[in-house]
């Protein structure tokens, strides 16, 4: 018996090692045979119950072999690639029993990959630098720096920028504009996201008509899941649901004192608050059909500032403590993402209470079981009857959108199945867990709101992606190509094990 390696199309009726560009270790003398007929000595004799292992090392390109889970050395050096194993019976009534991992190796193999990633990332961390080192560093404190800025961590970015002694390219102000529209999307209002957009940075939507579609769509989305203020509105808002977002309801940092105030309708008349600006003081210029909006809150505001009323509620008493409140200076630890909570819409009364999810710092953007085991039935639209008129409502605008889009650029697959995804939501009774629920989940959220937060940045001649990320993908992308060209080592180096 022969156990061994070929390639393709070595003579499969000789035993391995004896024929060119074949490997073998043989039973019956216990001799290595590479590519020829004549043997080397190299292990003991092997027979009935034995466990025989041939390891490959595609680092080193070099093969051993196992005898009952002990190593016998090195039998062969400088193996070509794409070899394939081998096993050569002789005898009638010969039977093995091959495994390639399905079983644990009785060769502890674990322990022989954690011997060569040790000597990869040694190799790695014995790289050269020489002179340079205060350049790299000064490179990868750069890097750093512009990835917090363009996350809209803000604090952190110039707490950074304070001990590296770097410049942040960005001005504050402007950051924390994107960083609250990045709020805005992940708490699945992105209605107030699309307004505060088209203030803060007028005709940007405009000029990019595939990102204003992907976010009216995600909208839609968001108005089955309860979460938009489009429909938000229409449910009484109890006072946990208001103060659920806490901090500053500032699109952009206030400086002293501010006139802005936040104005509150009679109980008469529910108010809608889906943006930063009132339609009677502000109309739209935009060359698309207008998705309406039955916003009726305003504000008064500099261009580089924007306040909007975080609450819907019609108690002028709580507004005029909410508008005292706004007019506090936001400070940076308010302003960071990563603390915040948010619910994902709540219609609550005496008897009923129902959440659509929760976006928590815990665990960032997953549902809060808790609150689901205490509303175990999800209702569409919060469960509320002119909230899902007006989902459908809108939907009639986001297909007139779509149909105009269409006149003017062409067909567009991705637009056709953004907008058959978003309306087959309303195909199920249970939309949360039906085949196309998963547009639900508020994961799906980042997509949206990274697609934004770059285009906000390209349009301030600004780089949409952060260095840091395209030096990650390049790495990844060039650890991929040495896989594909049979470069072992890249196995034992992954980006992520340096990234801890």
């Amino acid at each position: 018996m022969g156990i061994g390696l070929s390639a393709q199309g070595v003579n499969m009726n000789r035993l391995p090692g004896w024929d060119k560009h074949s490997y073998g270790y043989h039973g019956d003398d216990g001799h290595s045979f590479c590519s020829s007929g004549t043997g080397q000595p190299y292990g003991p004799t092997f027979t009935t119950g034995d466990v025989i292992g041939c390891c490959v090392n595609l680092i080193n390109n070099t093969c051993f072999y196992t005898k009952n889970g002990h190593s016998l050395g090195i039998a062969f050096t400088d193996l070509p690639s794409n070899l394939y194993p081998t096993v050569g019976l002789q005898t009638p009534g010969e039977i093995v029993d091959a495994n390639f991992g399905q079983q644990p190796f009785v060769f502890d193999i674990e322990d022989y990959m954690r011997e060569w990633r040790a000597k990869i990332q040694s190799t790695i961390k014995r790289f050269p630098i020489g002179d340079r080192l205060g350049e790299w560093q000064a490179m990868l404190q750069n890097m750093v720096s512009s990835y917090l800025v363009h996350h809209g961590y803000c604090s952190t970015a110039t707490a950074f920028a304070r001990v590296t002694d770097t410049t942040i390219q960005e001005e504050q102000t402007s950051i924390k504009n994107r960083q609250r529209i990045q709020k805005l999307v992940l708490a699945g209002r992105v209605g107030e996201a699309i307004e505060a957009t088209q203030q803060l940075y007028p005709g940007l939507l405009e000029h990019n008509p595939n990102l204003l579609f992907m976010l009216k769509c995600r909208q839609f989305v968001e108005m089955v899941n309860g979460t938009d203020s489009e429909v938000r509105c229409f449910s009484a808002r109890s006072p946990r649901s208001q103060d659920s977002y806490p901090g500053s309801p500032s699109l952009s940092p206030r400086h002293g004192s501010s006139n802005s105030h936040v104005h509150s309708t009679g109980a008469d008349s529910p108010t809608c608050s889906n943006g930063v600006m009132s339609t009677k003081s502000k109309q739209s210029h935009s060359k698309y059909p207008a998705l309406s909006s039955s916003s009726s809150s305003s504000s008064s505001s500099s261009p580089s500032s924007v306040n909007y009323s975080e609450s819907n509620s019609t108690d002028s008493t709580k507004s005029q403590q909410h508008s005292s409140t706004s007019n506090q200076e936001t400070s940076d630890s308010e302003m960071e993402m990563e603390a915040e909570h948010y619910p994902n819409g709540v219609l609550e009364n005496s008897s009923t209470r129902i959440m659509n999810g929760t976006y928590k710092h815990e665990e960032i953007l997953q549902t809060d079981e808790s609150s689901m085991d205490s509303c175990p039935q999800r209702q569409l639209c919060g469960g509320n009857h002119a909230a899902t008129e007006r989902m459908i409502q809108f939907g009639r605008e986001l297909q007139i959108l779509s149909e105009q889009l269409c006149r003017e650029y062409g067909k567009n697959t991705m637009h056709k199945k953004m907008l058959q995804d978003a309306f087959s939501l309303l195909a199920y009774s249970d939309p949360w867990n039906c085949p196309v629920g998963q547009q639900l989940d508020p994961i799906q959220r980042e997509p949206v709101c990274a697609a934004l937060n770059s285009a906000i940045l390209e349009s301030q001649n600004l780089p949409k992606q952060p260095p840091l990320m395209l030096a990650l993908g390049q790495a990844s992308e060039c650890l991929r190509l040495m896989a594909r060209v049979g470069l072992g080592s890249c196995s034992f180096a992954r980006v992520d094990d340096y990234l801890h």
